[in-house]
């Protein structure tokens, strides 16, 4: 299995990216932020997800892993197949995602072509189980505030955090990452950011 393809783009297409390494042409289907950072002729190296079925063998390419990680959660979600992952993380990025989700904010979702209301609502519904899953831990350790919360001290850390256990983050990835973050002058999505760039360092 590939974790990552490098080598150089020789071709940019729709929802595509051909990395050629050795003269092999790797396809890679992947989002339009990924091919937003990508050049022609200049080399890159794409994290990847392979769908393997008995009549196909298809690569996704993400520049970071935090998109791939994202799609893969989505691809967890029930009736959520690769071309509707990408679709919303050419919306989305990982971190505008996660708020979303949290804020129970269908119309972030249904913006992606192809993505309607039941399927954003299943989507929140689905990965919103993962905070759960996290809450009392993170309430222990001071970071998931009762509802009603909003806009007390820190309450913006809480989000946060909420938003990074939707993404698939431990309490105790998060709460390593948060310490060294001056979380003061940034917003959600700009913590949110900095956590999942220290969590891949």
């Amino acid at each position: 299995m590939f974790y990552y393809l490098e080598g150089n783009i020789s071709i940019l297409g729709q929802n595509l990216a051909v990395v050629d390494i050795g003269g092999i042409g790797y396809a890679c289907m992947t989002t339009l932020h990924t091919l937003s950072r990508l050049e022609t002729g200049k080399k890159a190296r794409l994290f990847t997800y392979c769908n393997i079925k008995e009549d196909a063998f298809d690569i996704y390419g993400f520049y970071d892993l935090s998109e791939k990680r994202c799609f893969e959660l989505l691809l967890g979600v029930s009736g959520v197949g690769p071309k509707a992952a990408l679709s919303i993380l050419s919306s989305a990025t990982p971190e505008s995602l996660a708020i979303a989700i949290i804020n129970d904010d269908e119309t972030a979702l249904t913006i992606a072509p192809g993505i309607g209301k039941k399927l954003a609502q299943r989507i929140i519904l689905e990965l919103k189980d993962k905070v759960s899953k996290e809450a009392g831990a993170m309430k222990a350790d001071g970071y998931i505030a009762p509802h009603g919360d909003a806009g007390q001290p820190g309450s913006k850390q809480r989000e946060a955090a909420a938003a990074l256990a939707v993404l698939g983050y431990s309490q105790g990835e998060i709460s390593s990452a948060m310490r060294n973050i001056d979380i003061e002058p940034l917003s959600i999505e700009e913590i949110i950011r900095e956590v999942l760039k220290a969590s891949i360092k």
